[in-house]
């Protein structure tokens, strides 16, 4: 039973069932997932980790990126099966349609060039990590 409810409450956020329409197209890391889906970094993260909990997703190092892809099911006979059936669900759906589309097209290169591009060079400004506010001048 508990496995059986694990997968289910896994499924029972949308921007999760979105993710795992993503992950059908093709592997992802959290940054292309974060892209795609316009959520910070830490809700991907706990979004996956459900996934992962409940046997849906799986996780492999590639250098420094971690990639994610679609279990298969091997860790919960609920998740093999519900894997197998949304893979014929929602494919029309108004609200996957555009998460499914631009899974094919977001790159990592892209998304850290973005990131990485400032003017001269320089950090973004601000308070410089680990140092108390009464020492910043």
């Amino acid at each position: 039973m508990k496995d059986f409810t694990q997968v289910m409450k896994a499924l029972s956020d949308p921007n999760r069932v979105r993710l795992l329409k993503m992950l059908q197209v093709r592997p992802l890391c959290v940054c292309e997932i974060q892209a795609v889906l316009s959520i910070a970094q830490p809700t991907v993260s706990k979004h996956l980790k459900i996934l992962e909990n409940a046997g849906l997703v799986t996780s492999s190092k590639d250098g420094l990126w971690v990639n994610y892809s679609l279990s298969a099911g091997e860790k919960n006979p609920y998740a093999a099966t519900l894997l197998g059936n949304l893979r014929h669900w929602l494919s029309g759906d108004p609200e996957v349609m555009p998460a499914t589309g631009a899974a094919c097209t977001v790159r990592r290169t892209e998304i850290q060039k973005k990131s990485v591009k400032r003017p001269g060079g320089r950090k973004k400004p601000g308070r410089r990590p680990g140092r108390p506010r009464s020492l910043e001048g």
